[in-house]
């Protein structure tokens, strides 16, 4: 039981709902595989929901070896995941206090509930994700965030806000929004999909590094105009570094409050290989990140 009195036991109980029920309706969704950036995906839900006048859920998900088919060399290294993670109801009783923890802080969160999948991550993850334009969860973590990371990108191609690796959000998610521009699909889709969260920005500022022939900038002021949004266009150089690295630099330097980028221009397979930027992105970024591939 998550606490020692017996009434406010049985109240967070009631703060999760049961296996697999999919949030229909919440534009966006808080995925908490990790006790450890649970309520900072939490406080960037309620943000971005309160920025388009929308509602959230939440969500644990967790893999549960117990529902699946391993070989021996797998289920070794499920135990020794279980000795230095926890087990999996463990780490869903992390998750779920700090959920009624946060939930506790706010009258108007009382509105939210957890709903709680585990078994196969990535099931769950299609099962939890399907409604929401939006999905909030950490790219880094446990076994379970990463797991859960790359299903919603690679498999569901959702929408996603990632917290930082480093700093503590601070709030003003759409205070100044930097977008990251290339010229590939991936990133006009996901300006496209972030249309809404990008309409209630104070400030957007669009960065195109090494536009040699100014086809970039070009480019972006048109979907800026396609997409009625208003802001800034940006040309700079990177000199000789990385790209990746210019973009989160320029981010920082400009006190972005949001970084979006178009993420991974190959498959999960390749982008281990050859993927440079957004893994920089994701890995030395200060501020939070959407993204979509």
């Amino acid at each position: 039981m998550f606490t020692s009195d017996r009434k406010e036991a049985d109240q967070d109980l009631e703060s999760y709902s049961p296996l697999c029920r999919s949030h229909g309706g919440a534009e966006v969704l808080a995925l908490l595989p990790d006790p450890m950036t649970a309520r900072l995906c939490l406080d960037l839900a309620e943000d971005a929901a309160h920025a388009i006048h929308g509602c959230m859920a939440a969500a644990h998900i967790g893999s549960e070896p117990m529902t699946l088919v391993f070989s021996a060399e797998e289920i070794d290294l499920i135990q020794l995941r279980d000795h230095a993670e926890g087990s999996s109801r463990q780490r869903f009783e992390q998750v779920n206090q700090a959920f009624v923890t946060w939930r506790r802080r706010d009258p108007q969160r009382r509105t939210v509930f957890l709903d709680d999948c585990r078994g196969d991550v990535a099931r769950c993850v299609a099962t939890e994700c399907v409604a929401s334009e939006l999905v909030v969860t950490s790219s880094h973590g446990n076994a379970d965030a990463q797991d859960a990371f790359r299903s919603v990108v690679f498999s569901q191609h959702k929408l996603v806000l990632m917290p930082p690796t480093r700093d503590y959000y601070q709030g003003n998610l759409f205070g100044h929004v930097v977008i990251g521009w290339r010229q590939h699909g991936h990133a006009e889709d996901t300006l496209v999909a972030a249309r809404r969260w990008l309409s209630a920005a104070a400030r957007i500022t669009v960065l195109c590094v090494d536009d040699t022939d100014g086809k970039a900038k070009v480019s972006a002021e048109a979907l800026l105009a396609r997409l009625a949004l208003k802001g800034q266009v940006v040309a700079i150089a990177s000199g000789g570094g990385s790209i990746g690295k210019a973009i989160v630099d320029f981010a920082r330097t400009e006190k972005a409050t949001c970084l979006l980028i178009g993420a991974f221009r190959h498959g999960y397979v390749l982008e281990l290989l050859f993927g440079r930027i957004t893994r920089y992105v994701l890995s030395h970024a200060t501020m939070p990140v959407m993204m979509k591939h």
